[in-house]
């Protein structure tokens, strides 16, 4: 259904009462996205005026129905050293973002999130809760088609350094990325543990297992040229699922949040 939401989709989103995508049982993936929200948000962009905002010590210029967030008196900690949030981005309490991190328009961060050092939340991007960020995680976004998927993280995910995530990759509840993997909507994804090979669509992209350990890895390329030069690509492999040493190794000490 289609919803007219005006010029109350920053506050709305801010709010939480709407969101680019939707936990949605029957819908692929379990998930629903929400073209009018994407749509409304595009919307905004049409008006080319910038203007200029202080915020604590910092300034922006930028498009002037984008404005960046106001955090004081949230429910969230965002520490000192350059972190921005634009306008139409929301935060759960108990939210924790260390500095220098951004979050896109759009964007949903479930609570108990942490968000780490250089961190990128993309636009439309749905952060689940009690998910880990580590530093240097790249979260792609996505606003056009509207009918597109963002990259999707659900609850008690682990993220680690320097992981990328883009194009409507899905990750599921619990799972466990390690440090460097790069995941796009059009991935292959190598499963030791089940002996499968999960690929992503532009249609139907990538989705991460629950509970899946992903690490970086490589795959041997075929033909004379490969092999003469010992040639090999990038790519992630899924080698157990989570477990309660898996746990340990991923746990943040509840001070730091």
């Amino acid at each position: 259904m289609t919803v007219d939401l005006g010029t109350d989709i920053l506050a709305a989103l801010e709010a939480g009462t709407v969101r680019a995508a939707e936990p949605d049982s029957v819908a692929p993936g379990g998930w629903r996205v929400r073209p009018d929200v994407k749509a409304a948000i595009l919307e905004r962009f049409r008006d080319r005026t910038t203007q200029e905002w202080s915020v604590g010590p910092f300034t922006f210029r930028d498009r002037a129905a984008l404005a960046p967030r106001d955090l004081a008196g949230g429910e969230w900690r965002i520490v000192p050293g350059g972190t921005s949030v634009r306008s139409g981005a929301h935060l759960e309490p108990g939210v924790v973002v260390m500095p220098p991190s951004y979050v896109n328009v759009g964007a949903w961060i479930g609570a108990d999130t942490m968000v780490d050092s250089h961190v990128l939340v993309g636009s439309c991007a749905q952060i689940g809760s009690r998910v880990h960020l580590a530093a240097g995680v790249l979260i792609g976004g996505v606003l056009e088609p509207p009918g597109a998927r963002p990259v999707i993280v659900e609850d008690d995910a682990f993220v680690g350094a320097a992981v990328v995530l883009l194009d409507g990759v899905l990750v599921g509840r619990g799972a466990v990325l390690g440090a460097g993997v790069t995941l796009t909507g059009t991935s292959r994804l190598y499963d030791l543990a089940e002996e499968r090979v999960l690929v992503g669509t532009v249609d139907e992209p990538l989705a991460v297992p629950a509970g899946a350990v992903v690490i970086p890895g490589t795959r041997t390329l075929r033909g004379g040229f490969a092999a003469e030069h010992g040639l090999a690509a990038a790519t992630a492999i899924i080698v157990k699922r989570r477990d309660a040493g898996t746990d340990a190794r991923v746990a943040l000490e509840e001070a730091l949040r």
